[in-house]
């Protein structure tokens, strides 16, 4: 173990190829930190005035905090490695965006999270997004991404992820998981594996101006080409801005629950937005949207088996609470669906039209579907 007190220190421990560098005190970095292949770094606080701690194989961050520029990256990864091996990140916390993304030379590799806190990140000037349904989904503050154009697979486990505060919005997304290939799945890319991708609290406010047709944000976002077996939001997702999607699902997922509040405060903005392939959906606690042409429930498109949820309410004009546009067999309300307000303006797949504020909408083509409640709406 290389324990070290200063940036200099720091610098060579990493520069001479320490195993185990071990940070004791707050150290101010003299610039990016490489870590190469096999090095661990523990303990302390780390400063930055730019990128941060740079991972490139089999690294470990464990009990640090990074801080950066909220517009930075404290975590990012060096895309000249033909793998990630396995990169851990347990017990950090973070000032700046933490960024994993597949491209360049990167084929494969696994990353492990358990116990990460993002206390402020702002990803509105990346200008990397995915694209569909006629917009633009901003990064994360933490950030997994296949961006490969070849079938490559990243693997991962990522538990107890939580983003920002009241006080402190992330400014784009809170969690964010994709690979490439279309929506549809006809195209293929890059593709992320994940056994479980759970998360604490999230705070987000996008600083998406109202109105914008093309652009999105939000809580935590399943991006297409992620593969994910289950999603547990075990704290409350709470956004504040013009369209931020509370949880939005592009990719593919067998199972989501969400077991604190749902909240959107912003106009345009979702509580669960549902275009990709998901098997079973609970929200074991209340969706509330308070914004113009907000809704709580939204199945757009892709495949959906079984929706259950606590309860819903929207609280604006053009606020709708549910709204299905494709046929699944059982969605089920065990409190109420609750609406109040007139017409107003939503975003809608990349357009901006009224909408009038009902407690359910179901398009012509969702016709076919098992719809019991216990409550009222």
């Amino acid at each position: 173990m290389t324990t070290v007190s200063n940036g200099q220190e720091l610098a060579d421990a990493v520069d001479t190829g320490a195993d185990q560098i071990s940070v004791q005190g707050e150290v101010t970095a003299l610039g990016m930190l490489s870590l190469q292949p096999g090095q661990t770094l523990s303990g302390g606080t780390v400063k930055f005035g730019a990128n941060g701690v740079r991972l490139s194989r089999d690294n470990t961050l464990t009990d640090i905090r990074i801080e950066t520029a909220e517009t930075e990256r404290a975590i990012l990864n060096d895309p000249t490695v033909d793998s990630l091996g396995t990169l851990e990140l347990s017990g950090v916390q973070t000032v700046g965006q933490v960024q994993i993304l597949a491209h360049d030379a990167i084929t494969s590799g696994t990353v492990t999270v358990t116990d990460l806190h993002i206390e402020r990140a702002d990803l509105r000037g990346r200008t990397r997004r995915p694209h569909a349904y006629g917009v633009d989904a901003m990064q994360g503050a933490f950030t997994l991404w296949n961006m490969q154009t070849a079938d490559t697979t990243l693997t991962a486990e990522l538990l107890d992820i939580s983003a920002g505060s009241q006080g402190h919005p992330i400014r784009g997304w809170g969690v964010f998981v994709g690979g490439q290939g279309t929506p549809d799945g006809k195209s293929t890319g890059g593709r992320v594996d994940v056994s479980q991708l759970s998360t604490g609290a999230i705070h987000t406010d996008g600083g998406i101006v109202t109105d914008t047709p093309d652009l999105i944000g939000g809580g935590v976002f399943v991006s297409y080409g992620g593969y994910v077996k289950r999603v547990t939001n075990e704290g409350p997702v709470t956004t504040y801005g013009p369209n931020d999607m509370a949880l939005d699902n592009w990719g593919h997922v067998d199972e989501w629950v969400a077991e604190q509040a749902v909240t959107t405060h912003g106009p345009s903005a979702i509580g669960f937005v549902q275009f990709g392939e998901l098997g079973t959906l609970r929200v074991n606690a209340p969706i509330k949207t308070y914004g113009n042409g907000a809704r709580g429930f939204n199945l757009y498109d892709g495949s959906l088996d079984e929706a259950a949820f606590d309860s819903i309410e929207t609280h604006a004009d053009g606020a709708i609470g549910i709204q299905v546009s494709r046929q699944f067999p059982k969605l089920s309300v065990d409190g109420d669906v609750m609406t109040e307000g007139g017409e107003a303006n939503s975003l809608v797949k990349g357009v901006v039209q009224p909408l009038k504020a009902v407690a359910m909408s179901i398009k012509e083509r969702a016709m076919w579907m098992s719809y019991r409640s216990v409550g009222s709406c």
